[in-house]
């Protein structure tokens, strides 16, 4: 059958990929590799994952497939370092994620009903409580604190939300986005720093609470707008060339707007905004 034949490709992949890493750490292996621990690894593994998830939003298929296999590679150099120090293997890596993903999944791999994507995680919460046992655990603990700030300002909202702790539509946040606005105005206003950073931070888990309303993904609509400054910023440093620095706002606007408009008639633009 088609799906036996890819899943023996799959794990004969990952057998070769173990192979190459465990070579690598060979005592005649790589002198990098060799030096690296688990803690040393961990920037790297963050690293890959953002670049993994640029290339996905991208939908660019072959960077997608090259980041991916960079974010494998330090799972299992991960995997095996602490396998030398008798810790933990891949297989017990892979074992422990298949497990929790079946206990997880009653609905596929048992008797439970669930009809819906929500029902679905207000089931994963659940069980995960109990699997956690007697120990106190806050509906947010489960939300890293070194997400970078947009992404982890939506799993909060998600999380509070799963426990009936939202507005009931988007206007609530719609209205609480003018709401923080106004206080940042005063705050700036009257000079008072602290009291606007403050306001800023309200206003923008205002606005991420409204992005989660609307299915919208902050961190991706951020990473969006950012594709299209660069973009149209290196058009007017093109345009500019070495009166930049000298180029009155006027003229800057002036350049912008043409590269703006340049950007926008090129086939498969998309939505640009700004």
């Amino acid at each position: 059958m088609p799906e036996s034949n890819e899943a023996e490709r799959t794990l004969e992949a990952l057998k070769a990929l173990l192979e190459v890493i465990a070579r690598l750490r060979a005592p005649d292996g790589c002198p990098w590799d060799r030096e690296q621990t688990t803690k040393s690894m961990a920037p790297h593994l963050l690293e890959e994952a953002h670049e993994a998830a640029d290339a996905v939003r991208r939908a660019d298929d072959g960077e997608t497939v090259e980041e991916l296999g960079d974010v494998l590679m330090n799972v299992l150099m991960i995997a095996q370092i602490a396998g030398e120090e008798q810790r933990f293997t891949a297989a017990d890596v892979a074992r422990a994620i298949s497990d929790k993903l079946v206990r997880r999944h009653p609905h596929v791999f048992g008797d439970v009903v669930a009809e819906d994507a929500d029902t679905v995680l207000a089931n994963w919460e659940a069980i995960k409580r109990r699997e956690k046992g007697d120990a106190p655990r806050g509906t947010l603990d489960g939300v890293p604190a070194s997400l970078p700030g947009l992404l982890r300002a939506f799993r909060v909202g998600e999380k509070a939300a799963r426990v009936g702790f939202d507005w009931p539509d988007m206007d609530g946040p719609r209205a609480k986005i003018d709401e923080e606005l106004a206080e940042l105005d005063e705050a700036l206003a009257d000079g008072d720093d602290a009291a606007a950073e403050a306001e800023l931070g309200d206003l923008l888990f205002a606005v991420c609470s409204l992005a989660r309303h609307r299915g919208i993904e902050p961190e991706s609509a951020l990473r969006g707008t950012l594709d299209r400054f660069t973009a149209r910023f290196r058009l007017v440093e093109a345009d500019l060339g070495d009166r930049l620095q000298d180029a009155g706002l006027d003229e800057m606007e002036e350049s912008w707007q043409r590269a703006k408009a340049r950007l926008a008639a090129e086939p498969g633009s998309g939505p640009r905004g700004g």
